[in-house]
Formats: structure tokens, C-alpha cells, sequence
């Protein structure tokens, strides 16, 4: 299949070309300044010059906290953005993949989001990513939108990176590693994403899916799998949400539970998500091989 990544230059648009060369795919890509989804013009140009059976956009102002105060560049790209790519796909019939956020929920349910649930999301980002999925759906119907969830790849800034050159740092300050304890999601990998992705691409299952790892954990649990694994001798602590934010202000809010259930993908018997475990190792796997 003929494939362009829209955003090749980030943490899973990197990974996703890796990935669909490894399987035999063309794959070709574009990132900002090279190709600016708010502009119809540069959208429309790029895919007719690369004429792609399959669009992956990968593309999106993912800065939660700078999407408070940006808010009409956060629309432009998770929404307008979108839709110039949807009526430049529909114009060659190319199929569409979209990477959506569990953001669009307010995480105050009890038990995992399956794709039925109604989104409510709390913060700027969140309403900019479900408009981006509205206007998807409103403009054409050859799409796979994916919610994505905690992800993590070697070749992105991350919590993984982050919580690991965190703890190095404290093992020399001999301070305990404060992380949060009542924010539950499931760490999700980008390459196993990515192989997600590619499983179902193939397929004319168009519609919304929820794609993360299996299981769930808190970001207290995660720091401390990554501490265990990297080997630091520090003192991972549990703290609240409340306690973390009045010492580290953060102006969006996050949704308490981020646990999505990938009820769609094994409705078709197509789900190939691993445990978020799994994920962890494969990941340091991976990071070896660097």
C-alpha cells in the first residue's frame, strides 16, 4: 500500500514509517513547515503530488497545557486541520487514519471508556480532538480514527524519559521520586500501536476504534515499573493529584481515568494490543538496539 504520513517527524509518526516499511509498505511523509494542515492548499497539494492509497495523520498541537491559552491554533490543527486532510483524501478516494486522544472523555466514569460512551472533555485539548473527530465523520467515510492513550516510543519526549531522567537525578539529591497515584490509563507503546494500526488498515472496517495496551495502572505504578526496570535505587512515593498540582501548577485538567477498552477492535476479532507490561519490556528491547 502506497502511505503518507502526515507529522512523520514525531514520537508515533517516526515509528508508524519504520513500521509500514518493515511490513512492505511505500511509505513516504511530511511535517510542519514542509506541509501545514491549517492551510487547504498545502494539504491538498502534498496529497495529490504523492497520491497515497492510505493517509496516517499524524499531526496535532498535543501541548496540553499551551492548548489553554492557544486555543484557536489548537482548533486549527485538531479541527480544521483535519478536515482540509478528509476533503483531500476524499478527492483521490485514499483511506484516511486518524489519531484521536482519551482526552475527549472527562474521566469520571467508573470502569474503562468503550467507543459508544459520550465524550465530555474537560480541557481545550480534549474539545479540540473531538471536533477533529466530528469533522472527520461529517466529511467522509473512509476513516479509522484511533484513540490513543499514555503513549510512549523511543523516539519521543515522554513520561517514560522523563520519569527515568527524574529518578537519576533524585538517586544523587537522595529525594523520593513524588508521582501521582489517582490518575489510572494504560501505558501504551507506539510500536504496538503502530502494528495495530497497520492490522486494520488492510481491512474496509472503517469507524472509530480505541487502541491502547491491555490492563491499567496509575502513573505512580508506571514511575515505579520504570524505576524497577531501569535498575535506579530511589524512593518512588505516591501523591494526589491536589498535592502534585500545588507544588507543579498545571492549567488543564487531566482525566482522572483514562482507561479505554479496545471493545471495538475484538468485537472483529482484531485486536493484537498486548499488556502494557509487554509494552514496558519491548520497549527497553527496542531501546537497546538504539
Amino acid at each position: 500500500m502506497k502511505i503518507f504520513i502526515i507529522g512523520c517527524n514525531g514520537q508515533l509518526g517516526q515509528d508508524m514509517g519504520l513500521c509500514a516499511q518493515k511490513h512492505g509498505h511505500i511509505v513516504s511523509g511530511l511535517d510542519f513547515p514542509a506541509i501545514d494542515i491549517t492551510v487547504s492548499q498545502s494539504v491538498s497539494d502534498a496529497v495529490l503530488q504523492h497520491a497515497p492509497e492510505c493517509i496516517i495523520n499524524c499531526a496535532a498541537h498535543t501541548a496540553v497545557d499551551l492548548c489553554e491559552t492557544e486555543v484557536q491554533k489548537a482548533f486549527a490543527i485538531n479541527r480544521d486541520g483535519v478536515k482540509n486532510i478528509a476533503l483531500a483524501a476524499k478527492k483521490i478516494g485514499a483511506k484516511i487514519v486518524h489519531i484521536s486522544t482519551d482526552y475527549v472523555f472527562d474521566g469520571t466514569k467508573k470502569g474503562p471508556y468503550i467507543e459508544t460512551d459520550v465524550p465530555n472533555p474537560a480541557s481545550v485539548y480534549g474539545k479540540s480532538k473531538l471536533a477533529g473527530e466530528e469533522i472527520l465523520a461529517k466529511t467522509y467515510d473512509r476513516f479509522f480514527t484511533f484513540r490513543l492513550a499514555w503513549l510512549y516510543g523511543v523516539r519521543g519526549n515522554n513520561f517514560l524519559k522523563t520519569i527515568r531522567a527524574i529518578a537519576q537525578k533524585s538517586v544523587a539529591n537522595q529525594k523520593p521520586l513524588k508521582v501521582v497515584n489517582d490518575q489510572v490509563g494504560t501505558p501504551t507503546y507506539t510500536i504496538h500501536v503502530c502494528e495495530q494500526i497497520l492490522s486494520v488498515i488492510s481491512t474496509d472496517n472503517f469507524g472509530l476504534y480505541h487502541s491502547t495496551n491491555e490492563g491499567f495502572c496509575s502513573w505512580y505504578d508506571f514511575a515505579k515499573a520504570i524505576v524497577d526496570a531501569y535498575h535506579i535505587p530511589v524512593q518512588v512515593a505516591p501523591c494526589t493529584t491536589t498535592e502534585f498540582t500545588a507544588e507543579f501548577p498545571r492549567p488543564a485538567p487531566r482525566p482522572a481515568n483514562s482507561v479505554l477498552e479496545n471493545e471495538h477492535l475484538k468485537k472483529l476479532g482484531l485486536n493484537i494490543m498486548p499488556q502494557w507490561e509487554k509494552g514496558l519490556q519491548d520497549y527497553i528491547e527496542e531501546e537497546k538496539l538504539l
